[in-house]
């Protein structure tokens, strides 16, 4: 089929020019080329295109049929060329988004809005879900993941580190003795993720570091389900620092040992290794980039 529409496109060009020559530096071929596509064409047809004589071209009774669709042909291709290139100026189009569940209430939830809000002809599609979708099979354009980067097939750029608290609420607090030391913690309950290995790591100012390993009694697959089960009394947590910040600030909860920094987790934008250089995805990694820095930026001493 390609060769076929390559050669109503030189069956076209011939047409318009009146003559092989012409063609041929029109489109940057040679005559013979140029004569060799619109025989082919005829072989493939059966039938008889172009009357040739020395000095000029005239087209047939089929060859005036088929010059008119060829034109449509080409003013359609012409007009997809130009929605492209006004793309690619003007942003638009659709751009499906994953983000784990827990980002409901983060900083890039106003990334989002802000995004659509400079790009009003991009339709966002955003999904919100602790479960990893393929990007691929489910047409994902950027996925945002938190902890490390499983599929090498796939492109991925850091944008920052997700810190984290170790919160209890007071209701379990008073059920415990009180803990003096981070080691006491071994013998607490901690509530499960899912997605998340049974084990923290923290680490204090000294350098000094220690993994605490359990076996929860319930493991959950929403964090938002984690930090309410934590807010019942059932156990430790170590949620991002901004889904807990007012409780602690309410009393609602209780940061355990703030000496003691939780290990940050990566946060990744993933996408599909042939997105275009210049398309939505990169636009919109490249925006959530500039977000963050700024937020730093802001937050820095």
């Amino acid at each position: 089929m390609i060769d076929e529409l390559r050669a109503m496109t030189v069956f076209a060009k011939t047409v318009e020019t009146g003559s092989f020559r012409a063609a041929s530096r029109e489109l940057g071929l040679s005559p013979s080329v140029v004569s060799h596509h619109v025989s082919q064409l005829e072989n493939k047809l059966g039938v008889a295109l172009l009357y040739r004589s020395t000095r000029r071209l005239s087209l047939t009774s089929d060859g005036e049929k088929l010059f008119g669709f060829a034109k449509q042909m080409l003013a359609l291709a012409e007009n997809g060329f130009d929605a492209i290139a006004t793309k690619a100026t003007v942003p638009s189009g659709k751009l499906t988004i994953t983000l784990p569940a827990g980002f409901i209430q983060g900083p890039m939830v106003d990334d989002l809005a802000k995004f659509a809000q400079d790009h009003p002809n991009v339709k966002l599609s955003v999904n919100f879900s602790d479960h990893q979708q393929d990007i691929i099979r489910d047409g994902i354009d950027v996925a945002i993941r938190v902890g490390t980067v499983q599929d090498s097939t796939l492109k991925s750029k850091k944008l920052a580190d997700l810190e984290r608290k170790l919160v209890v609420s007071p209701i379990y607090m008073e059920s415990r003795p009180k803990p003096l030391k981070i080691q006491d913690l071994s013998s607490w309950d901690f509530i499960g993720l899912k997605m998340r290995p049974n084990d923290k790591r923290l680490t204090n100012k000294s350098g000094e570091s220690i993994c605490l390993a359990y076996e929860p009694q319930i493991v959950l697959d929403n964090i938002h389900a984690v930090v309410q089960m934590a807010r019942a009394g059932l156990g430790v947590i170590t949620p991002p620092d901004f889904l807990v910040a007012e409780d602690i600030k309410q009393g609602k909860m209780i940061e355990l040992f703030p000496k003691w920094k939780v290990e940050s987790l990566p946060v990744y934008a993933i996408w599909p290794p042939n997105a275009p250089r210049e398309g939505l995805t990169h636009r919109f990694i490249h925006y959530l980039e500039l977000s963050g820095k700024k937020r730093q930026s802001v937050s820095s001493p």
